[in-house]
């Protein structure tokens, strides 16, 4: 028999990455929130890689830590590995990532959301959800309880509708053998929310004892490791290896033989799977003359046993995997002891979303994460804490926080999803962004703490500390441009074993550092008044010099940007009588309903000429 609950102000179905920090978001903010999962023991689960970063994945964990989110202090104090990647690169690309204790980072999760004021943590399935008269949601559990809320935040990861897929063999199942939500995909239908099938997969997971390390890469971590957290002040430490294999012939013909077998080939799977994690059968048939096929061997965590096999991922009969795992060296006599399969479930189109996060045509409704149609745990996260805030904003009735493609890798991910659309799970990539120059991970306290502080989610402390760092800098700026480093025979020596020209005089010490052959500590011999700093201080003072022209080019872009985004677009515009405007973009914008006129120009199907219209229109408007 029903029976109700308890009233809440914000209720997040889903205690994955996205439910995590969309809950906490939430709570911190002032608003009554209630959090649902299938299992508490499933929050902050990792069924595939376990890992957090990676390329421009760590620059959203840097993001979603300036803003007040709680991912990068789990990563610090759960990471069992930690490595910068791209170090041969540029500093735009630089990608911080680090291999993570599992359980232990779901336990930390788990902690952090019990601890939380204003949030309150449930055990349920939530299997019906609906509008009531009086403007606010209800939602069902299994066990028949009512509960109310002002807004809801579906949060559903891969648990949907999912449908697991080994081989010939199929059924209803999240994640890691969790249940699915079956009755709750069914009720999203009833509202005409325009659900698709996506399919993502995860490896197998071997024992340690039956892998020959011997015949393996090393591969350790960075020797000075770098935190995702601005607020982390002890160094992490490498706990742990991992290792580099490879595939070969053998491993191949065994792929082909079955391929027939797989459900990716037989037409059982009806989901899109993810474009840049493809399963190894599908690398075998995109790619049949390359010779062999790199993958990772990880750890799970320091209390366990199980290793994960980044980059093979499969949904072939278990007998299968087994047979095709044992000819790869080091691997001949490897135990799985959790078989590779293939997940499918449901998600939205996002383009049904504001870039609030919430539904274009139900108020108090918000969708975070692979429900979006996003792929990894760092998308989702970043996701979650926009949802969470702008539903906790919405029950204060304030304006929604949007971040715009210039400030973060959050706000490209957003703007993306909602503009764009997605025909297969989003990945994010540096290359997403026009202006990563400007979204690099070491500046991401720069760009977007003020924001978090006004919002309420940095405390003053923190706030405070960020302001003598950018003081800091400001004046070790300052004193670079002042400071003349004088001939002499020692400095002579070094221009010209870096490729650089020799000084007839003394310079300031600001023209040696913007030259590309030096670094701020090859020139720390000479500046003999450098201050005693923080590493980040000198890192941020060293970039804008080397980039500075760079730096100013991307920003004029930037302003250019901004002065379409200004140009709001109300809700309540009737793109059908705006004359001028071609068909394709009448219907595209009536769609989407672009919220300024910078969106509407990134969508595709709306030319110049129609926002050239629309400008024109907007003035005649008075807007």
């Amino acid at each position: 028999m029903e029976y109700f609950a308890k009233e809440y102000d914000v209720a997040v179905i889903g205690a994955g990455h996205a439910g995590i920090e969309a809950a906490l978001a939430s709570a911190r903010l002032g608003a009554k929130t209630i959090v649902f999962a299938i299992n508490l023991d499933s929050i902050g689960n990792m069924p595939c890689n376990p890992s957090i970063g990676g390329t421009s994945k760590g620059h959203l964990v840097r993001e979603i830590d300036a803003l007040g989110g709680e991912m990068g202090k789990a990563a610090d104090k759960t990471q069992i590995q930690t490595r910068m990647l791209n170090r041969g690169k540029g500093p735009a690309v630089h990608s911080l990532r680090a291999q993570i204790d599992r359980r232990e980072y779901s336990k930390y999760m788990k902690h952090t959301l019990e601890l939380q004021e204003n949030l309150d943590v449930k055990q349920a399935e939530i299997v019906d959800l609906k509008r009531t008269e009086d403007g606010k949601w209800q939602l069902k559990t299994m066990l028949e309880a009512i509960y109310s809320a002002k807004c809801v935040i579906l949060a559903t990861g891969t648990f949907l509708g999912g449908r697991i897929y080994i081989g010939e063999v199929s059924f209803e199942s999240g994640p890691d053998g969790m249940f699915p939500a079956t009755k709750l995909s069914q009720a999203l239908k009833q509202m005409d929310i325009p659900l698709r099938r996506f399919k993502t997969g995860t490896p197998s997971r071997v024992n340690r004892r039956s892998v020959d390390f011997s015949v393996l890469e090393k591969q350790e971590g960075d020797e000075t490791n770098t935190p995702f957290s601005f607020e982390t002040k002890e160094t992490p430490e490498n706990k742990s290896f991992c290792y580099i294999a490879y595939t070969n012939d053998d491993t191949k013909e065994v792929i082909l033989k079955n391929l027939h077998r797989s459900p990716l080939y037989s037409g059982k799977i009806e989901g899109v799977g993810p474009r840049y994690c493809p399963s190894f059968e599908d690398k075998i048939v995109r790619f049949p003359d390359k010779l062999r096929h790199q993958f990772f061997i990880e750890p799970c965590g320091l209390d366990t046993e199980e290793l994960y096999l980044q980059g093979m991922s499969s949904s072939l009969p278990e007998d299968v995997q087994l047979k095709f795992l044992r000819t790869i060296k080091g691997l001949e006599n490897v135990e799985v002891m959790r078989t590779a399969y293939a997940i499918e479930y449901d998600c939205v189109d996002p383009l049904a979303l504001k870039p609030s996060l919430e539904f274009l045509d139900l108020d108090g409704l918000f969708g975070a994460g692979q429900f979006n149609g996003s792929s990894g745990y760092e998308e989702a996260a970043a996701q979650g804490l926009i949802a969470g805030i702008n539903a906790a904003l919405k029950v204060k009735g304030e304006e929604p926080f949007i971040l715009d493609r210039a400030s973060s890798y959050i706000g490209t991910l957003i703007d993306d999803l909602v503009t764009k659309g997605c025909m297969d799970p989003y990945r994010m990539m540096t290359s997403r962004s026009e202006y990563r120059l400007l979204l690099r991970q070491d500046n991401a306290d720069i760009r977007l703490t003020p924001y978090g502080y006004k919002l309420g989610l940095i405390s003053e402390k923190r706030y405070n500390a960020f302001q003598l760092k950018m003081q800091l800098i400001k004046d070790e700026m300052h004193r670079v441009e002042e400071t003349t480093i004088h001939v002499s025979d020692e400095l002579q020596e070094l221009l010209v074993s870096r490729g650089t020209a020799p000084l007839n005089k003394g310079v300031k010490l600001v023209e040696l550092i913007k030259r590309p052959q030096l670094s701020y500590e090859d020139l720390a011999p000479f500046d003999t008044n450098r201050p005693e700093l923080p590493e980040e201080i000198f890192e941020q003072v060293e970039i804008a010099l080397k980039y500075e022209g760079y730096i100013k080019r991307q920003q004029a872009q930037i302003n250019e940007m901004r002065r379409l985004e200004v140009k709001v677009l109300p809700d309540e515009i009737d793109y059908n009588v705006i004359e001028g405007l071609r068909l394709e973009a009448r219907e595209k914008l009536t769609k989407i309903r672009p919220h300024n006129v910078g969106q509407a120009s990134r969508i595709s199907g709306v030319s110049p000429s129609d926002i050239s219209v629309l400008l024109i229109y907007l003035s005649k408007m008075g807007l």
